[in-house]
Order: structure tokens, then sequence, then C-alpha cells
């Protein structure tokens, strides 16, 4: 995220200096939401704050001085705040009642509910001396809040929300072992506990337009507001031999992956690909037949210049999105370098209007379709073109997620709610 920061010679507005914010968010990295955790602290930290991180485990035994808990620290660096803590679930409350209880529900298929249960059963860090006082909580993450809330009672400070998604449609997309049990969590129900936390929150950040219209529809009576998030940009060169697909290891990347190399790749046998990210682990669990048979395409998760230069020397980067929710930040940051890009509609869900018409941007509906346009963008590998710094896809990427807009559109948020102060206190302030 370090690429995202402005010039540090322009004077900017420093409004919420003398503030402390602490950030709440799960332990992740090398995906699209942990980009969005560090912007947040750079935003705040340029806005003036004082940040504190605490990073929340979601296995139970991942707590402080864990070897999880140092590859944690170790993958996730560039959150750049000034205090960093961890959190996590002690082991021994794997026996509790209300945890087994919650653990049955899982094998149902209610993810919902277990996250709800481990942030539960997390203690917050103390924070104290060298954070007298919090002046607002962005908590990340619905099934965060109950860790946020003791926080809130601890501090007496509100608490934003930022959604990130609607997180019932992705529980409802897979299970985490594969089957559920039946009979399974159905989604209508997980949406109910997500909405019933939701509810504890001063504000509400979405980051994705539809899914901001649909958390308007679902809790008309809560203050909401729609931030695009910023994403660090990535070099803008001049291309190369080769096209890169850049995934995380979820579920909706693997389908994604999986209907690129099952029905995209074999109708473009001469396209060069590269495949970036954590998805290589999580392919050669799921699909180890795949894998193998595709194994040299994979480059696993790599270091950021080294992924920078596959976004510089790109021939084109791929977006064969066909599941999942939210706003994706590859889709972003292939925007940012500016290279021609290959998608399915889906990669724009939720983006300002007008990112599927760009001059270098190809929407592909089918396999056919994507196939045509990366066979395209092979045989022109070699062939000069504008500067990619001010392709159509730079300028959108600009226009709408540049490091200044979003420290502007935060603080309109934060703001405006540290300033109304928080509500009453939710019933998860109790440890």
């Amino acid at each position: 995220m370090k690429e995202a920061a402005a010039d540090p010679h322009v004077a900017f507005p420093r409004p919420l200096a003398g503030k402390i914010v602490a950030i709440v968010h799960p332990a992740w990295h090398s995906c699209g939401s942990h980009g969005v955790f560090a912007a947040q602290a750079q935003a705040y930290k340029r806005l003036g704050a004082q940040t504190v991180s605490i990073a929340a485990a979601d296995t139970p035994g991942c707590v402080e001085g864990t070897k999880c808990a140092a590859a944690y620290f170790a993958a996730a660096s560039d959150i750049d705040a000034d205090i960093r803590t961890f959190a996590g679930m002690p082991l021994r409350e794997v026996l509790n009642s209300g945890f087994l209880r919650a653990s049955i529900e899982w094998l149902h298929g209610n993810q919902a509910l277990m996250r709800l249960e481990v942030a539960r059963r997390t203690p917050v860090p103390e924070l104290r001396p060298r954070a007298p006082h919090a002046d607002l909580i962005h908590c990340n993450h619905f099934f965060t809040v109950p860790i946020a809330a003791r926080l809130r009672g601890r501090y007496g400070c509100p608490v934003m929300l930022e959604t990130h998604d609607l997180q019932a449609r992705q529980y409802a997309l897979h299970a985490p072992l594969g089957v559920k049990l039946p009979p399974a969590a159905s989604y209508e129900d997980m949406l109910a506990t997500e909405c019933d936390v939701m509810r504890q929150a001063d504000i509400l950040v979405h980051l994705n337009a539809e899914e901001a219209q649909e958390f308007r529809r679902l809790l008309p009576g809560k203050r909401h507001a729609l931030i695009y998030p910023a994403a660090g940009p990535m070099p803008a060169g001049a291309g190369g031999a080769e096209a890169i697909l850049v995934a995380a290891a979820n579920y909706p990347n693997f389908l994604g992956v999986r209907w690129f190399l099952k029905e995209v790749l074999p109708l473009a046998p001469q396209a060069r690909v590269r495949i970036y990210g954590g998805i290589a682990q999580f392919m050669r669990w799921r699909a180890p037949l795949l894998f193998t048979k595709h194994a040299g395409l994979f480059q696993g998760r790599v270091d950021g210049s080294i992924l920078r230069g596959a976004y510089r020397n790109a021939s084109a980067v791929l977006l064969p999105a066909v599941a999942g929710h939210g706003i994706s930040i590859k889709t972003i940051e292939a925007l940012s370098c500016g290279a021609p890009l290959i998608a399915t509609k889906l990669a724009f869900r939720g983006f300002p209007p007008g990112a599927t018409e760009l001059a270098n941007v190809t929407i592909a509906e089918d396999a056919a379709c994507f196939a045509a346009a990366l066979a395209r963008a092979h045989e022109r590998r070699h062939l000069p073109g504008a500067s990619r710094a001010s392709s159509p896809a730079r300028r959108f990427y600009e226009q709408h997620f540049a490091f200044d807009t979003y420290c502007q559109s935060l603080f309109a948020a934060a703001g405006a709610v540290m300033q109304s102060g928080p509500r009453e206190l939710s019933p998860f302030t109790s440890p």
C-alpha cells in the first residue's frame, strides 16, 4: 500500500490531529480485504490521527505469541499503524458449551454464527497507556463487532462498521469443509444474523454500490455511506509477452480459475499466462488433477516487488470472475496498471458507472469470447502502443480510487459519526 500515498511535500489537511482511531479487522493477509485494512491505517494517519491495528484471528488457538500470529505479522508488514496488536480466542474456549453449539451449526454451513462465537470469546487487548483513549473504532466485517463493542464499552466512542460485502452470500456459496450436514443453514438465517449484529454499529460503510443499495433496503433505520476503497497503484509499464491472472486463496477465485483453466485456456493454447497469488495452494487442495496439469502456470504468493513487475510487464490482465460478491480489489489494481483487461462483467460488480465501457477493457461472458480476446492480446503483445500511464483504465482508477479521494470520503463519514457520538451500547459489550 505504500504506493497509494501522495507526494509528502504537498500540504494535506489533518482534521483528525490529536484523535486516536482503533481499526479492528480479521488477521488476514494476501487478499483484497487486507489491502483495504492497510489503506485505512494509512488514510487515518494522513488525516492526522494516531492509529491502532487490532488483528483478530478467526481460528481458535491462534493468539498473540503463537507461530500463526508471527506468520501474520511477517506477511502483513504493510499495515502502517502506530500500534499493532493481535487478538485471538484461546484454545481452551473450544470446550465452552456456546462454542460447541456454534460448531454444530458450522457443520451445517452456518459460518455467520461460528465467526461471531470466535469473536465473542476473543479477549480484547489492553491498549492503555499507549492509547489512553479512542475517538473512533473502525470495525471491518460484521463478525468482528463483538470485539469492537467491548472496546466501545471501554472507551465510550462510536463504532463505524465497514461491511466489505454481504457475507451471507459468501457463506451460502460454499461450505468450509466442502459439504454441509443436512439440514443446511439457510441464506435467510445467516443474513438475519448478519443484519442483527450490524445494527449495533453507529454507521455502516459499504465498498460496493450495488450492496450499499441492498444494505440500505435491509437496514433502513441506519446511517450508511458508500466509500470506494483505495488500492495502491500498480506500475504502468510497456507490457510484455505474458498475460497475468492474480487471485487470492478463496472459493470464488477458485471457481474463476478453474473455469479459466478448463474452459478458456484450451481454446487459446498459444497464449502465455502466469497465475499469481495464494490460489495455487487452494487449487492444489480442491482440484489436484487440474493443478498438476497446469502447475507450471502457478507462481504462488510472491513478494510485492515481483507482483508489481508482473503488472508492469503484462500483455493483459485476466479477470475471469464467475462467482463472488463485494467489490474486487484485484480489478481496481488491474485498472491502475493501464494494461488491457479481459474480464467477465462480474469482475466489475458494484463499480462506478462506465468501467465496463473503457476502451482497453474487453468484457467476455463466455469461454469462447474470453479465449478469443486472450489470443488477440497474445498476437499484439509486441506491438507498440500508447502510454499505459494515460490509458482510459488508469484515468478511471485515478478518478474513483485515488488515495486523496479516499481520504476525503473516509473523513466525511468518520468525522460525522465522531461528532454525533456513540449510540447505546450493544449486548456484546460484556466480556
